[in-house]
């Protein structure tokens, strides 16, 4: 038998989804039957799959032992195995703001990665004794929105379930700014445009094309852009995604013809080598919490702004 006392990062889930987080090497279709034969109780009542829990409801499930028991072999935490070391930018009780480094995966690929923003996160978050995986039955402080490997810059983090669920809803409505820095090979034809053009993802090459035509397989995409200062060859440009597609800011940038520096997959390879860069100057350097509903618990960041201190390639490449 297992006993789970709901906390606050548990509340407002239904049943089954908290289950499904806090035994998951309990079957589904165990699970289901144990409802149903009332093998699973909260507050010693029957309940259904779709009973949201409260704080401090009690959820007890009479099944075999086995399916709760803790793997120990390894480290204790896999999280543990990762450094705790990251670039602070904002951190407050229910949020933290990273500044994520070019070359580092903030979620574990392909290749079984340990070290991840998350992981890292989650360290630093238990070295400072916010974080303990023994306190929690379903909840993980969890990242808001990812970068690519090879794209720095801030990315958001929550620290109990209430932030997490505020900010992903505010991601989702599209209430928060983001602006990245970049350098691009060339002059865009203006100073400044918010242009609109067609993406089209090829998932098997792992690369999308742009096109000024709309078709039933491609998606629109809105990129706005300003050129902060030029010489000429390269152009420091801040851009603003008011679409979110896969590579938009490389292959809309491209489009134009004036491709990231350092971008070997959309850009020169040629021109990269030429200014010695191996990685894409692309940086998401600016982020504004711009509310246009209720923020509930995070209510007081409303209009608050924050900025990378300082971006690898700004003063880099350009001709003095």
């Amino acid at each position: 038998m297992k006993k789970y006392i709901i906390n606050s990062n548990d509340a407002g889930q239904r049943v089954d989804k908290f289950i499904q987080k806090a035994a998951p090497k309990l079957p589904q279709s165990a699970m289901y039957k144990g409802i149903r034969t009332k093998n699973i109780k909260l507050n010693r009542k029957r309940c259904e799959i779709s009973t949201r829990l409260s704080e401090g409801d009690v959820l007890e499930l009479y099944l075999p032992d086995e399916f709760f028991e803790e793997d120990d072999s390894g480290e204790k935490y896999e999280f543990l195995k990762a450094p705790k070391d990251i670039s602070v930018i904002y951190e407050d009780e229910n949020i933290l703001l990273m500044d994520k480094k070019n070359g580092l995966v903030v979620h574990e690929d392909n290749e079984g990665t340990v070290d991840t923003l998350v992981n890292r996160m989650q360290h630093y978050l238990y070295a400072k004794g916010e974080y303990d995986p023994a306190d929690e039955n379903s909840f993980t402080p969890s990242l808001c929105n990812r970068l690519d490997r090879n794209t720095g810059g801030i990315v958001i983090a929550a620290k109990n379930a209430e932030s997490l669920r505020i900010l992903n809803q505010k991601i989702k409505d599209r209430e928060l700014e983001k602006k990245y820095l970049c350098i691009v090979v060339g002059v865009p034809p203006k100073r400044s445009e918010t242009m609109t053009a067609f993406l089209f993802k090829d998932s098997k090459s792992n690369t999308v094309t742009v096109s000024d035509k709309k078709t039933d397989r491609n998606k629109t995409i809105v990129t706005k852009y300003r050129v902060l200062k030029t010489d000429g060859k390269l152009s420091l440009v801040e851009v603003e995604l008011l679409t979110g597609r896969t590579h938009q800011i490389r292959a809309h940038m491209a489009y134009i013809g004036c491709p990231l520096l350092g971008d070997g997959k959309y850009g020169s390879n040629k021109v990269n080598r030429s200014y010695g860069i191996k990685t894409q100057a692309l940086y998401s350097y600016k982020l504004k919490f711009a509310f246009t509903t209720d923020g509930g618990l995070l209510e007081y960041l409303n209009g608050r702004e924050f900025t990378v201190p300082m971006v690898w390639f700004e003063d880099m490449f350009l001709e003095k």
